[in-house]
C-alpha cells in the first residue's frame, strides 16, 4: 500500500536546539496515528513540521498527497459569518465535498450558518474546524488536539468522523493529551521523547 506520508530521521530545532528525538513514521490509507506526550515536548510542533508549515531542522517529510491540517487554534476570519468562511475554505482548498450548510449540520451547527465566526462558543470553533474537513476534503488529515474544547457530544462527533474518513480510505495523525479516540480501527502510537531519548 502507497504511503500518504513518510518522515525519515526528522526532527525540529528551536534556537539551535532540537525539541524532540528524531522521528521516522509512515502513514498509508486506513492508517491512524496518535501523538502522545506531556505538554511542551513538540506534538504541534511535530504535526505543524508534517503538514509543511514548518521545515524539519534535521531529516525529511515527503508528503504524497496535500494534507489538511486543523491547528489547535481557530483558523477563520471572526467578521466573516460561519457560511462564508466554509465557502472561503472551499475555494481556496478546492475539492468536491459537502457544501456548507450540509457541512454545518454534520458538525452540530445547523441554522448557524449566518452568524459571525467570532461570536461561536469555543466547542461551536472547534465544530466549525470540523465542518472545514467536510466542504474541503483531503485524504490526510493532521489534527492538532480535535477534542479540546468540545462536550462529549462533540468528542463522539469527532470519533465518528474519524471513523468514516479512515473507513474512506483516509488516514489520520492526530495528537491528543487527555481523551483519546474510541475507535475501532487500531491506532499507532508516537511518544515523542527529548533528544538522546531520556524521559
Amino acid at each position: 500500500m502507497s504511503p500518504m506520508l513518510e518522515t525519515r530521521q526528522a526532527s525540529f530545532a528551536r534556537s539551535g536546539e532540537s525539541v524532540f528525538a528524531p522521528v521516522d513514521l509512515t502513514l498509508a490509507a486506513g492508517e491512524a496515528l496518535i501523538v502522545l506526550g506531556p505538554n511542551g515536548c513538540g506534538k504541534t510542533t511535530l504535526l505543524r513540521m508534517l503538514a509543511g508549515i514548518l521545515r524539519p531542522w534535521e531529516g525529511e517529510v515527503v508528503r504524497h498527497c496535500q494534507p489538511a491540517f486543523l491547528g489547535h487554534l481557530p483558523a477563520f476570519k471572526g467578521d466573516l459569518s460561519c457560511r462564508e468562511n466554509l465557502a472561503f475554505q472551499r475555494r481556496f482548498h478546492g475539492g468536491e465535498g459537502l457544501d456548507e450548510n450540509r457541512a454545518l449540520a454534520r458538525v452540530g451547527l445547523a441554522g448557524l450558518g449566518l452568524r459571525p465566526a467570532r461570536t461561536l462558543s469555543a466547542g461551536q470553533k472547534r465544530r466549525l474546524g470540523l465542518a472545514g474537513l467536510l466542504v474541503a476534503p483531503r485524504s490526510l488529515w493532521l489534527l492538532d488536539e480535535p477534542y479540546a474544547s468540545l462536550d462529549d457530544a462533540g468528542c463522539e462527533l469527532v470519533d465518528q468522523l474519524l471513523t468514516e474518513h479512515l473507513a474512506g480510505g483516509g488516514a489520520v495523525a492526530l495528537s491528543a493529551h487527555q481523551r483519546k479516540p474510541m475507535i475501532e480501527i487500531d491506532l499507532a502510537r508516537l511518544e515523542l521523547t527529548p533528544p538522546g531519548g531520556a524521559a
